[in-house]
């Protein structure tokens, strides 16, 4: 495949990259066998595209992003497969310009047993739309108190989770921090203390945070912190990152975008205080924020009338994050970028993925940063359309994935 200058468009291809190019050059990107091969200018004019394969793509003005990598998502097998299963998640994924998504543990049974783990990822890897690497569950099915399984783990489970509630005891969280840091097992946290939470969700967010942190330092076990949403939580974690604390973190889009005042949709950790958004947004500014993970949670309508907490967030979370962001606040978009693509990329290890350099997968994204459009729930490829962005007009329409060199995703 070559995308290619078209001097029939005011506009050429734009490209956002890590190559020792500035952001916003007007290149040519040539690739050969699913990896990027060539980034320059007038490449067309050396080489003849028939030898690369696959064509000739013009981006018509378009600008071409590191394919974006989510540190959190559902995609509800085993179990639940009424509202997600692996190939529509995929679709989703793909639809929202990703290639690869890391899963949570939270299915039905609970994903304790590597086997089920296994499955996925093999699954997701059949159907080639988007990567997987499946997390586990900190306690054998959330059970709050065994950890057994932790210790007889395969070395490739780097991950565990217990995501949706947490572990509430502080002597089974301190003997799993202790066990992960042998193992070089990174343990992701879901911050809520549930006792707590029915009536103080801040407080329950707020005291479990500075727990796990202070657990990491102890024991200088790798530490990822899960949607964090309020501005005691990411001073936290801006304080021990300053003390060297191996902790890293990630955002979500809606809570970026909505604050208690404009939106009251049920998700957790609940939509926070204006307050809480621009902490959010000045720690992006600084730094402190390593990552925006879509907390992609699809639900029925069933259960959502129920009360289920969560929204599916694939497809919008660009559009948001970058009208939000960019549009609005001003941000590079090279900085969304690495919050999207290389950060969450080195957090989970995943070598050659997350940037737009000669030798590297060819993952990458085509959006549409200057024309605006409107999210329509009915339209998403998810299985569910729990969202709150129905009808919001969004700019950074996503009109192509492309993983490993090849087209997993046209917008209509």
């Amino acid at each position: 495949m070559f995308f290619r200058r078209n001097p029939a468009y005011g506009n050429e291809v734009h490209l956002v990259t890590n190559a020792k190019l500035p952001d916003g050059t007007k290149v040519d990107l040539l690739l050969d066998d699913g990896k990027i091969t060539a980034i320059g200018q007038r490449l067309n004019e050396y080489l003849d595209c028939t030898l690369v394969g696959g064509g000739e793509v013009d981006a018509q003005g378009l600008t071409v992003l590191p394919a974006f990598i989510d540190l959190h998502c559902h995609w509800r097998y085993p179990g639940f497969t009424y509202k997600e299963d692996i190939g529509s998640g995929s679709k989703a994924a793909a639809a929202g310009g990703y290639t690869f998504v890391n899963l949570m543990p939270n299915t039905k049974p609970v994903c304790s047993d590597p086997k089920i783990a296994d499955w996925n990822q093999k699954m997701a890897a059949k159907i080639g739309l988007c990567d997987v690497n499946q997390t586990v569950s900190i306690t054998k099915d959330f059970d709050g108190k065994n950890f057994d399984h932790l210790k007889t783990l395969p070395e490739w489970i780097k991950f565990v989770t217990e995501d949706g509630k947490g572990v509430q005891s502080t002597d089974v969280m301190a003997k799993v921090f202790a066990l992960c840091h042998q193992r070089g097992i990174t343990v992701m946290s879901h911050a809520e203390d549930m006792d707590i939470s029915p009536w103080d969700y801040r407080l329950a967010e707020d005291i479990e945070t500075v727990r796990n942190l202070y657990l990491s330092e102890y024991y200088q076990t790798r530490l990822h912190m899960c949607h964090v949403s309020t501005r005691g939580s990411i001073e936290a974690i801006a304080n021990a990152k300053w003390r060297g604390v191996p902790v890293t973190c990630e955002v979500t889009p809606h809570h970026l975008w909505f604050d208690d005042s404009t939106c009251n949709y049920r998700v957790n950790p609940p939509i926070r205080t204006a307050d809480d958004v621009e902490a959010l947004i000045e720690a992006i500014q600084t730094g402190v924020v390593d990552a925006i993970g879509t907390d992609h949670a699809p639900h029925s309508a069933e259960d959502k009338a129920k009360g289920a907490a969560g929204m599916v967030g694939s497809e919008t979370a660009f559009g948001v994050c970058y009208t939000k962001l960019c549009k609005q606040r001003g941000l590079p978009l090279s900085l969304l970028s690495r919050l999207m693509s290389e950060n969450p990329a080195a957090i989970l290890g995943l070598e050659k993925k997350g940037r737009i350099t000669a030798g590297y997968e060819a993952d990458f994204v085509l959006v549409d940063l200057d024309t605006p459009y409107t999210v329509d729930k009915d339209k998403l490829h998810s299985k569910s359309n729990n969202t709150p962005f129905d009808g919001a007009q969004l700019y950074g329409k996503v009109c192509m994935t492309v993983k490993g060199g090849k087209v997993t995703y046209i917008a209509e």
